[in-house]
């Protein structure tokens, strides 16, 4: 039997009653979002998490007492109200909420807390990021913070649901685990009982879903929390949540045929849009030289050209020595952006491309009485007539170019691409644009350590027809590696696993292991292949980019109650802060202070 509080029983939540619950008496609990003092009226609108209903206290209707004290109420007071719903004056009807039409006429009034003025009301728009992560008790209440916060509970409702009916387990794995520092940074955590060890916070549950795996379960999956210690973005926080899964037994197909079905049914319960599938796929080759991206947002065209062949013995040098060099000649045509942009506005172009380590930009004007340019008079009528035939150029287009090496003009123009996409209005924001990239290359080339490193993580399998390049090229392997990319943002990736402990040992040692190292830091692993490790493959979706995706919005902090700032750190709560001295002496740590410049 549940208790009243202050002698009153909540009986309805604020935004759930209709016009057919006329007549009916309730009582309301909620905080108070606004009070307008008529005289011998009061109207109080009362706020939950359901929406708003309005209150009036009528002087002659209740108490001396209740209408005293609804004098004395200030916004976000804690109250509790009792009384009939009863029908709106038409001149107070208020067609933007849903309980508009109807209002409750108090009869009883409780002030469960009193509330001091807010740093910023609930309703302002207009509020500085940190105050309202300062204060993101405040904040959560605002109504459209609470739908970010409903629709994530129902996000993972819906993805449980899914993978529940095909098979699914869901399996917890360890928060503290073995640092293996390959890829972002770890957390890490001291241990009282192992002086000078650590544990560390999981960046992904990788090698544990494998070990699952191993281990029979065949079918995992687990809506988990991640930590990275990486420098933040809009689309980046050091603690994630991570819809994971792994799967025994499998191809890339399969893989990609299950997810295409999760997804397809996450959007349609959460906003009704019936997703085509299959998705399209490209190639990763395909994908940097189409779009200059590996998460490429194809809701536009305005693809790369490699005009290398055409310009590769014109009398311009910076685009014959860049060819003759190694390196490529890219060019984008934007189409009317010759129309659209001023001159000034090209100019200023180059320093995008700049920014993506490009050394410059050249263009050319397609007009209705010809070319305007400073490179055409470097180049014969064949070679420019090749190159507008190649972009399919004609009047009013604006043809953009960059010489460089193919990793820098392929970044350079790809992200000029995307510039000139929104410039020029040609990106459909309501449009969702799945696709699948795959065959990665299984390594890159780190200059700075001097090795391979592993371009997904050195889990992944490489194709089975590049497996005598691991120890003659590494850097042509391709893997059987996958991403889901939605409108130019990967939202999930994945791969098929490395099962075997002699195809694993190759995959380290190409990254620079040898035998000491590789069996040190991956030994468990290793060893638990060694008894019987089915083929298996995954993927891992970031539960808050999947939201950002679904609700439109520009930050992940709008979809995380609690979320850090650009420096790690929580205005809330102060963290990461000192600890007691006491703490770090029975850890046996010794903080170094900074020294003064």
């Amino acid at each position: 039997m549940s208790e009243s509080i202050n002698g009153m029983k909540r009986t309805h939540m604020c935004g759930v009653p209709t016009e057919k619950d006329l007549g009916t008496n309730v009582v309301m609990m909620g905080w108070v979002q606004k009070r307008r003092d008529l005289g011998g009226l009061i109207f109080v609108d009362i706020r939950d998490r359901t929406g708003i209903m309005q209150v009036v206290f009528d002087e002659q209707a209740c108490s001396p007492e209740t209408f005293t004290k609804a004098e004395s109420i200030r916004t976000e007071y804690v109250i509790a109200v009792a009384g009939p719903i009863i029908e709106r004056d038409e001149e107070t009807v208020n067609p933007a909420l849903p309980t508009g039409t109807i209002e409750v006429k108090a009869s009883e009034l409780r002030i469960l807390n009193a509330a001091n003025t807010p740093p910023f009301f609930v309703d302002d728009e207009q509020v500085n990021d940190n105050l309202r992560l300062k204060y993101r008790y405040i904040d959560l209440r605002r109504p459209d913070m609470q739908r970010n916060m409903m629709l994530k509970h129902k996000v993972g409702g819906w993805v449980r649901q899914f993978l529940d009916g095909e098979g699914f387990i869901d399996i917890e794995t360890p928060m503290l685990t073995k640092s293996t520092p390959e890829g972002a940074r770890d957390y890490l955590v001291p241990s009282r009982l192992h002086t000078g060890s650590f544990y560390a916070l999981p960046q992904s549950p990788q090698i544990m879903k494998q070990i699952l795996m191993v281990s029979g379960f065949d079918r995992y999956y687990q809506i988990v929390r991640c930590f990275r210690d990486e420098d933040l973005r809009a689309n980046r926080q050091p603690e994630f949540t991570q819809i994971d899964l792994e799967m025994s037994f499998v191809t890339e197909e399969d893989v990609m045929d299950l997810n295409e079905r999760l997804v397809a049914f996450v959007f349609d319960r959460a906003l009704g849009v019936k997703l085509p599938v299959p998705f399209p796929r490209l190639t990763w080759r395909e994908a940097m030289d189409r779009y200059g991206s590996d998460k490429p947002d194809a809701r536009f065209g305005m693809e790369l050209h490699d005009i290398s062949d055409i310009v590769k013995d014109s009398d311009f040098k910076v685009f014959a020595s860049v060819v003759a060099g190694g390196g490529t000649v890219r060019a984008i045509n934007a189409k009317g952006g010759n129309r659209e942009l001023p001159r000034r506005e090209i100019d200023s172009l180059v320093d995008i491309v700049k920014t993506y380590h490009a050394k410059g930009l050249a263009w050319i004007q397609v007009e209705e009485e010809g070319l305007k340019s400073p490179i055409i008079k470097f180049m014969t009528d064949e070679q420019v007539d090749a190159i507008l035939s190649r972009l399919d150029a004609e009047p009013g287009d604006l043809l953009l170019f960059v010489a460089d090496t193919e990793a820098v003009a392929l970044t350079a123009l790809g992200q000029l691409r995307l510039h000139m996409g929104k410039r020029l209005g040609l990106i459909d924001e309501k449009e969702f644009n799945f696709l699948w990239v795959t065959d990665f290359p299984l390594v890159e080339y780190d200059a700075d350590a001097k090795r391979y490193v592993a371009l997904h993580h050195p889990f992944t399998a490489p194709k089975d027809e590049d497996m005598d390049l691991l120890e003659t090229d590494p850097g042509k392997v391709r893997s059987k590696a996958y991403d889901m990319v939605v409108n130019g943002e990967e939202l999930g990736g994945g791969s098929i696993r490395i099962h075997d402990t002699d195809v694993q040992e190759r995959v380290f040692k190409a990254l620079g292991f040898d035998h000491e190292k590789m069996w040190d830091q991956f030994g468990f692993m290793m060893e638990a292949f060694q008894y019987g490790a089915p083929p298996h493959g995954g993927i891992a979706y970031g539960l808050d980019r999947l939201l950002m995706i679904l609700l439109g919005v520009d930050s992940i902090r709008d979809v995380i109650a609690f979320p850090k700032v650009q420096n790690a750190s929580c205005p809330l709560t102060q963290a990461p802060a000192p600890v007691d001295p006491v703490q770090l002496e029975e850890l046996r740590i010794e903080v170094i202070e900074d020294e003064e410049e």
